[in-house]
């Protein structure tokens, strides 16, 4: 059981112009990528077709990177009985965070606020043998809280949103490997999305805690060497852990150097208990380790960061729309589209925008953030070719129309995903 992420942000000295050019929200709107409104409820968010492209193209890598580390995708309902909240002990610990009951055929039903339970009913579904752990479950899985009105902040913190949860079940003396294995993967997606800067903070066993002062020490000992092994700056909170078990939270700097936390990796000694989860190890019933871990933390939230940190100029893998090819003048017309057909056939994000003086069609352009522009005119024609263009202006020269798409895909490559060691 766990949240995953935490809202707060770093205090900056940043001024107040800066802070509202890179807000969210603004950008959320003047971009046309996601809307939230009063006519479907606070804190709900409607993605938009150009923050929905967004958003899949990350998804794209995020489901990729976890096929290359061995993870299995499952996908649970949004909804589950109350007698499964109350095992799991979300009733007890989180019920002031959760929608109201439902009823169903006489019996009570909750929004999901996070994963876990089902995912480890997963795990519970057949006997479980030493030779599959471990199990690395993981979901996109849409999660619901009753979060206070007053603390709603655009995709910060909304009632509804996409968890990248993953759940990690596996022998006590595996636990150490798959930590390490964990916090690589979240440096590499974070840098992938171009936050290089990272900091570890590990959180221990506070006051209160359930399960075996030994399984905890063990368990602060994986995530210290964890962040060790690969050479991470460790920062510690001592007692600041859940109840359940110690974490690790790692904390990005974006381009204006606020402080942000994402990733997390968090032990849990209650579910295993809970859910009486056991494999079968040469005939010995054993309980397992069970590891929380969520990389983008939010997906809504990484998304409301990046954009902030990009100012809205998403990196050209990521862009709603990749290339605006624009005709000079109205005769230009025609060869303009076959530009066009030749971006769009080879899966380039494109649009074609006619009609008028080409300053201010280029100025839109780059108010819109486009990454590429691709000029035709009368000595394109004539010559086959494109001007092709960068942000800010930038020249990339002529380029023979018929090289086009061999010369803009690796200015639009996503970064690439690494097979686990």
């Amino acid at each position: 059981m766990s949240s995953h992420e935490r809202h707060d942000v770093s205090a900056s000295p940043i001024h107040a112009d800066e802070i509202e050019r890179r807000d969210h929200r603004r950008l959320g709107r003047e971009l046309d990528l996601f809307s939230l409104q009063e006519a479907i409820g606070p804190g709900l968010v409607l993605w938009h077709p150009r923050g929905a492209l967004v958003r899949k193209r990350m998804e794209d890598w995020w489901r990729d990177a976890h096929l290359a580390r061995n993870y299995q995708f499952v996908a649970s309902p949004h909804v589950g009985r109350g007698e499964l909240w109350e095992r799991s002990g979300h009733l007890a610990q989180y019920r002031d965070s959760m929608f109201p009951p439902m009823h169903l055929e006489a019996r009570e039903v909750f929004l999901k606020p996070m994963n876990c339970p089902f995912h480890l009913q997963i795990v519970k579904a057949r006997r479980r043998r030493r030779e599959e752990l471990p199990l690395r479950l993981c979901e996109l899985g849409q999660v619901y809280r009753h979060e206070a009105s007053g603390a709603l902040h655009g995709l910060f913190r909304a009632r509804g949103f996409v968890q990248d949860d993953a759940h990690l079940v596996c022998a006590p003396e595996q636990a150490e490997a798959e930590v390490a294995g964990v916090l690589a993967f979240a440096l590499e997606l974070l840098a992938a999305f171009g936050f290089h800067d990272a900091r570890v903070v590990l959180s221990s066993r506070p006051a209160r805690f359930v399960g075996e002062v030994a399984d905890w020490d063990a368990a602060e000992r994986a995530l210290a060497s964890a962040a060790e092994r690969l050479g991470v700056a460790l920062s510690l909170q001592p007692g600041a852990g859940a109840f359940y078990g110690p974490k690790l939270d790692v904390l990005i700097r974006d381009a204006v150097g606020r402080e942000w936390q994402c990733s997390s990796v968090q032990f849990d000694f209650n579910l295993p208990r809970a859910f009486e989860l056991s494999f079968d190890d040469a005939g010995v019933a054993r309980q397992p380790v069970v590891i929380h871990r969520a990389l983008f933390g939010s997906l809504e939230r990484f998304f409301a960061i990046l954009l902030e940190h990009c100012a809205g100029a998403f990196p050209a893998w990521l862009a709603p729309e990749q290339v605006r090819v624009l005709p000079v003048d109205e005769a230009s017309g025609p060869y303009a589209r076959e530009v066009l057909a030749r971006l769009e056939d080879v899966g380039v994000s494109a649009s074609l925008s006619m009609g008028g003086n080409l300053g201010p069609r280029g100025r839109a352009a780059d108010l819109e953030h486009v990454p590429l522009l691709a000029i035709v005119g009368a000595r394109e024609r004539a010559g086959r070719s494109v001007s092709l263009r960068g942000r800010a202006s930038a020249s990339l020269g002529d380029v023979p129309v018929d090289a086009l798409a061999a010369k803009v895909a690796p200015l639009l490559q996503r970064p690439p995903v690494r097979r686990r060691p």
